[in-house]
Formats: structure tokens, C-alpha cells, sequence
């Protein structure tokens, strides 16, 4: 079924958290410190989105406007996460928004200045066959970004940050249903997209945000939502979503890239 596009841009909305008084909100119950660590690296994920829209938009991607109309309101959407999710910062007396924001991507130096090339260069040579790419990479991080935020609801089940991070689910599950739309229906008409899709996965996905962040973050945040029992469902159930998508069966991808960023912590 294909997304009314038109309509999805039509309904997007900032998050909503004015009604959650989130600068007292913890002033009683902070939250954990390992919260607060995976809270920093999802706000300043959430926030670079604009920067891999600017990517995305000199690969084949831009010259299909659906994809364009989706792509602006996505990046719209996750910059008020950013937002949002730097609040909850603020009220535990950490550094948010711009000013952290701006330090990350100073922090970057030359691999920003390199990523639109890379990314231009990667659809040269995928061709029309790089949207299939791009659909199902975007599915992929969008699934693993909603069960991240499930995840650290289940590990601190504090009120206000529930409520918060259900709402951003939500529009999560938005951008979910167009991107794995995409990827279902292109995957499906190219048996030349399937190859590329699984070799692209396969060679270089990583856990969203691991090119932006230390190492060590990304380690933890790894290890921190999906170890341990709880983890190990959450990462069968992003595999299996995955493996349902055309010539993308038998993969294992995360359960593999877990235990890889598991290597890299010991």
C-alpha cells in the first residue's frame, strides 16, 4: 500500500512536551545516570538529522519528490526530538540544544566535510537502485530507534519520561511506515536492489549515530538497551522486521552488529 505523502506532510506536528513541565519534573526523581548518558546520544542524534538530510539530497533520492516530501518532513520532525529530549537535559543541569548540538559538529572536522561526498558517490555507483538503499537503511534506523526509546522507558520507568518518549514513538512509527513501504515495493520489482540492499547492510550499517558520537557511546548505548534478556528480545524482534522485507531473509544483522559493538567495549 502506498503512502499518501501528501497527507503525511499534512499531519506533521512538533512533539508535544509544553504540557509535561518537564524544567521540574525531575526535581524530585532525577533520572538514572545511565538514562541521562543514553538521553545525551539520542538528542544529539536526533538533532544531526538535518545533516543527513543534507546527504541524502544529492544522492539519486532528491529527484523522486515523494521521497523529497517525505525526507523534509522527517528531518522537521526529529529536529523537535532533539528539542524535546535536550529539556529533559536542561532540567537535570546538563548541557542541551544549540550549544551542545554546535559542539558536535565541530567535533567532527573532516568526516563531515567527507559524508556528502561518500554519499554522492554511493549513488553514483548504485544508481536508481540507491533509493531501495536509502528505504531500507532508513527503515532499519527508524526500527531501532523506536525499540531504543521503548527500551530505556522499560530500564527507567520514570512518569514523565514514559509519556515523553511514548510520543516520540509515535511519530517514529510514522516515518516507519513510509520508509519500510518504500523499501517493501522496490525491494520487491529489482533483483538487482535486493543484491545491493543486503551487500550495503551487510558492509557497512552500524547502530544510528555511531559515525557522529565516541566509540565508547555508542558502546554503551549498545550494551546498555539491548543486553541482557530484555535486549536479546528487542534485537530478535528488530531482525525478524528486517527479514520480512524482500531478499533480506536469514540475515541476522543486528544480532551480529551487537555483538560486534560488544567486542569493541571489552
Amino acid at each position: 500500500m502506498t503512502i499518501d505523502v501528501e497527507a503525511f506532510a499534512a499531519s506533521a506536528r512538533p512533539v508535544r512536551f509544553d504540557d509535561l513541565d518537564l524544567a521540574n519534573a525531575f526535581r524530585d526523581r532525577p533520572l538514572m545516570p545511565e538514562t541521562l548518558r543514553c538521553l545525551r546520544y539520542m538528542h544529539d542524534i536526533e538533532s544531526h538529522t538535518v545533516c543527513y538530510l543534507r546527504d541524502l539530497l544529492l544522492t539519486e533520492s532528491h529527484r523522486d519528490p515523494r521521497i523529497t516530501t517525505f525526507l523534509t518532513t522527517w528531518a522537521w520532525e526529529e529536529q523537535w526530538h532533539g528539542v524535546a529530549l535536550g529539556k529533559v537535559l536542561e532540567a537535570h543541569g546538563e548541557v542541551a540544544g544549540n550549544e551542545r548540538v554546535s559542539a558536535t559538529r565541530r567535533a567532527l572536522g573532516v568526516k563531515d566535510r567527507l559524508a556528502p561526498l561518500l554519499n554522492t558517490l554511493g549513488s553514483v555507483l548504485a544508481r536508481r537502485d540507491f533509493v531501495a538503499v536509502h528505504m531500507t537503511w532508513g527503515a532499519l534506523n527508524e526500527w531501532s530507534t523506536q525499540a531504543g526509546y521503548a527500551r530505556l522507558a522499560e530500564l527507567d520507568d520514570h512518569p514523565v519520561l514514559v509519556e515523553l518518549l511514548e510520543r516520540i514513538q509515535r511519530q517514529e512509527a510514522r516515518h516507519i511506515a513510509f520508509y519500510a513501504t518504500e523499501a517493501r515495493e522496490r525491494l520487491a520489482e529489482s533483483p538487482r536492489a535486493r543484491r545491493l540492499v543486503r551487500l550495503a547492510l551487510t558492509r557497512l550499517w552500524a547502530p544510528v549515530g555511531s559515525g557522529v558520537v565516541p566509540k565508547e557511546e555508542t558502546a554503551f548505548l549498545v550494551q546498555h538497551l539491548l543486553g541482557g534478556e530484555g535486549g536479546d528480545a528487542w534485537v530478535k524482534k528488530l531482525d525478524q522486521r528486517l527479514e520480512r522485507l524482500p531478499g533480506m531473509e536469514g540475515m541476522k544483522l543486528v544480532q551480529g552488529e551487537v555483538q560486534r559493538w560488544y567486542a569493541v567495549a571489552a
